[in-house]
């Protein structure tokens, strides 16, 4: 089959015959993609990707001969940055099999359809879910690959210095930290590198639907010097604690007397998001005043510009993972090209680097700047 130009070319790995129907099909109407070929499995996923050389794949999880989990491992031993996304069931079941797969190296995932009976829904949520992702995922991608010579790279995004501020000199009282797309991974680098005489709590949004959020947590706990939790209403937020926010719910963050609590809301999504980065980053803010630390990982999108505004109006400072080590540069590429980055840093220097600014010593609970 000869290549067109242009187009994402995608492999798609799935045991069943109905749901490669369905993904083909919801795929191939797109004009900008083309579907190089299928798999029944993924031990033929990995030979495919050999030889048809993919943009990117979408995998199913549970498949005969080699599962998708091993089939990530498989293809990451030679193809360190293809786009692979994985088909999820909201399960809890599913949900452990999906943290497997972002742990191996799996990009993102997507929820697998549930009502393979009704083709124009699932196609529905197909295009609406899945095709946003590849064209993300593949746009960094073809663009490091343009850098090569070998495809054209895509408007570089120029970065803007921040403006000057006094050099700081008291000590933060909170650390917020927002991700996406990427995010687990990213956080699993960056959250165990924290000390656990670390000065001030950590409040976190990561992109992802209830019972996520929750295993998340119980992993990264499992990592951390820090305690991991999933927020639950009126949670205190206290030195020695990483609270992250759960799925479908916003966090936002409140005093209650001298202590300061999370407050967990149904309000409606912000940026398509909720729990969504711009609202736990503005209520940082209006409680911890110019002592916020906030850090803006891997994401789609553009969740956490205006939350980073905010904080950085209030004298707070906002780091922003670069371009080069995310997975997909739009949350913090959104917060860098707004010149709301204090520092743009490769994922590998974040933790060390948030832990050196936080140890400056702890802060009043519960004070505001």
């Amino acid at each position: 089959m000869t290549p067109t130009p242009g187009r994402i070319r995608v492999l798609v790995v799935d045991d069943s015959a109905v749901i490669r129907k369905i993904v083909t099909e919801a795929l191939g109407a797109d004009p900008t993609i083309e579907i190089v070929g299928i798999a029944n499995n993924g031990q033929e996923a990995v030979a495919k990707v050999e030889a048809l050389k993919p943009d990117a794949v979408t995998m199913d999880i549970e498949m005969p001969v080699m599962n998708g989990i091993e089939a990530v491992r498989a293809i990451r031993r030679s193809q360190s940055r293809l786009p692979i996304v994985m088909f999820s069931t909201l399960t809890e079941r599913g949900a452990s099999a999906t943290l497997d797969a972002l742990a191996a190296g799996a990009s993102d995932y997507v929820t697998k359809p549930s009502n393979v009976g009704n083709f124009a829904e699932s196609q529905k949520n197909i295009r609406e879910q899945l095709i946003p992702k590849l064209k993300a995922l593949t746009g960094t991608r073809r663009a490091v690959a343009g850098a090569a010579g070998a495809k054209a790279p895509a408007p570089a995004r120029a970065a803007i210095p921040p403006a000057q501020r006094r050099p700081r000199t008291g000590p933060f009282g909170v650390l917020a930290i927002g991700s996406s797309t990427g995010g687990p991974d990213a956080l699993a680098q960056v959250l165990p590198l924290l000390p656990a005489s670390l000065p001030v709590p950590v409040v976190v949004v990561q992109h992802m639907p209830p019972l996520f959020t929750r295993l998340l947590a119980q992993r990264l706990d499992v990592t951390c010097k820090l305690t991991v939790v999933e927020a639950s209403e009126g949670e205190l937020i206290v030195p020695g604690k990483i609270v992250i926010a759960p799925g479908g719910k916003h966090l936002v963050i409140k005093r209650s007397g001298t202590s300061v609590v999370g407050h967990l809301t149904e309000d409606p999504p912000e940026n398509f998001c909720r729990p969504a980065v711009d609202v736990l980053f503005r209520s940082v803010a209006a409680v911890y005043g110019d002592r916020v630390l906030a850090c803006v990982l891997t994401g789609m999108g553009r969740d956490g510009e205006k939350g980073a505004g905010v904080i950085r109006a209030g004298g707070g400072e906002v780091y922003a993972q670069d371009e080069a080590t995310s997975v997909v540069w739009g949350m913090p590429g959104a917060v860098a090209t707004a010149g709301q980055a204090d520092k743009i840093l490769p994922l590998q220097r974040i933790g060390p680097d948030i832990a050196t600014a936080l140890s400056r010593g702890p802060a009043p609970v519960g004070v505001g700047s």
